[in-house]
């Protein structure tokens, strides 16, 4: 016999689900570039080497050399080529200079045309990740909807639980929509 429902344990899967989309479009924001060097602008990079696509944070160590600097310290001189190229490769506008081990990169300062397309690329993942947290909130609708039609639940919890979820989901819009507002102005400022 199947568990009755419960709105604590929908509430808990729900909030889980919404606080990985969250998650997901925090991490898309890290690789945005904004004025300043900043390792996160490094982190979604990944390396051809030893046979394997591989994370750049497992082949060598991101630190910030300066305001506009970032330096790659890789670990094993014979992926710094691969590194290199990976960086160069990355679409993030940068252009790396090897020197031995360590791999330097000067920022150059972001055009006011750039910035638009970082800004509108921010919006994008902002736009995604709300449409994540509405299926979220769909599914657990639908879950709400199918229990009351089997008569598990009555027709009082059944909305009551519905207005828990509404308001659930218009929590982690507005959240959404503060990273963003916050995001677009690092973006922006010079």
């Amino acid at each position: 016999m199947a568990t009755p429902p419960d709105n604590k344990a929908l509430k808990a899967d729900l909030t889980r689900r919404m606080d990985g989309a969250m998650e997901t479009l925090k991490k898309e924001f890290t690789g945005l570039r904004t004025g300043r060097a900043a390792p996160a602008l490094l982190e979604n990079i990944r390396v051809e080497a030893y046979g394997t696509n591989q994370p750049l944070n497992q082949l060598a160590n991101v630190s910030v050399g300066g305001p506009a600097m970032l330096v790659v310290q890789v670990f094993d001189r014979s992926v710094t080529k691969a590194v290199e190229v990976a960086i160069r490769d990355s679409g993030l506008n940068l252009n790396p200079q090897a020197e031995g081990q360590v791999i330097r990169i000067n920022l150059p300062p972001l055009t006011e045309q750039r910035r638009n397309e970082l800004a509108k690329m921010a919006a994008k993942y902002a736009e995604g990740a709300k449409v994540a947290i509405r299926g979220v909130r769909r599914d657990g609708m639908e879950s709400i909807a199918a229990w009351k039609k089997k008569s598990e639940i009555s027709e009082d919890d059944a909305k009551r639980w519905s207005d828990e979820v509404q308001k659930l989901t218009d929590g982690y819009i507005k959240q959404i929509d503060t990273v963003t507002a916050a995001k677009e102005k690092d973006i922006k400022t010079v």
